[in-house]
């Protein structure tokens, strides 16, 4: 056998080697390889309904003590689970701290005498409201619902409160009209607000809540001319601070669910 001979015979065996190493060594598919299908957040709106209890700090602690939030929210939730919208709450509450409310006008018995010249017990309680605009996003920490998970959520608005005198009878005329005004110590102003807490959407979509602890806190400014029981006018301003804890119950209108799937 010629060198010519003995060359194309190797260059055969190489190139037949070759087509059986390509056939053989492939790896075979598996029909029944598992799926693994990952939601991700949903496109939502959020309307919630929130409820709170606020233990008072700095300037609030001296006037008022331990008050509720009752609250209604609107958010817009994205896929990335960043959150923004609009928030409101009443301030409700009927501890007053104000020794000096009243003191021009009470009895040594502690009542009010009225315009019947009964002596009288004049209700005092705590009102006040909450509005602003929310941002604040979701971190996941359950793999399957990229929509629950541990929640921050910042707010910035408008606060206001005061002192409500209760006359059920409309036996005091000192608390009529303008009169009112010298004692119900209105303040407002601009307030920043932090919630931490802990969103849940269920998979079934029927139970969706969020709990966690929240911090407001006030500059605010006394706005009266004239406080009758101190004789002075009301315009300090103030560090009004809520400290508590909140809960919320939330109906969310799904827009379309975003899912990855892992093979």
């Amino acid at each position: 056998m010629n060198s010519r001979n003995i060359l194309l015979s190797v260059f055969l065996f190489f190139l037949s080697y070759q087509a059986y190493s390509q056939t053989t060594d492939k790896p075979s598919e598996e029909p029944s390889k598992k799926k693994k299908t990952i939601v991700k957040g949903d496109n939502m709106f959020n309307f919630d309904i929130n409820a709170g209890i606020d233990f008072p700090q700095a300037d609030m602690a001296k006037r008022f003590g331990t008050s509720y939030r009752l609250g209604l929210g609107i958010r817009y939730k994205t896929t990335g689970n960043w959150l923004v919208g609009i928030c409101g709450a009443f301030i409700l509450g009927n501890r007053i701290k104000e020794d000096s409310l009243l003191i021009n006008m009470k009895t040594s018995q502690g009542g009010v005498i009225s315009q019947l010249g009964d002596v009288l017990n004049v209700g005092t309680f705590e009102r006040g409201y909450m509005v602003g605009i929310q941002v604040g996003k979701i971190f996941p920490v359950l793999q399957m619902n990229k929509n629950s998970g541990l929640m921050t959520n910042f707010s910035a608005g408008f606060m206001q409160h005061k002192i409500k005198l209760f006359d059920k009878d409309n036996s005091f005329p000192q608390f009529r009209d303008s009169y009112y005004k010298g004692y119900d110590r209105l303040t407002n102003g601009g307030y920043i607000e932090n919630f931490t807490g802990y969103t849940y959407y269920a998979t079934n979509k029927l139970i969706n809540v969020y709990a966690g602890l929240d911090i407001a806190w006030g500059f605010t400014q006394g706005r009266r001319d004239f406080l009758y029981d101190v004789a002075r006018k009301d315009d300090r301003k103030r560090n009004d601070v809520l400290l508590g804890f909140k809960f919320g119950w939330i109906v969310p209108i799904y827009k379309k669910q975003t899912e990855e799937t892992y093979y």
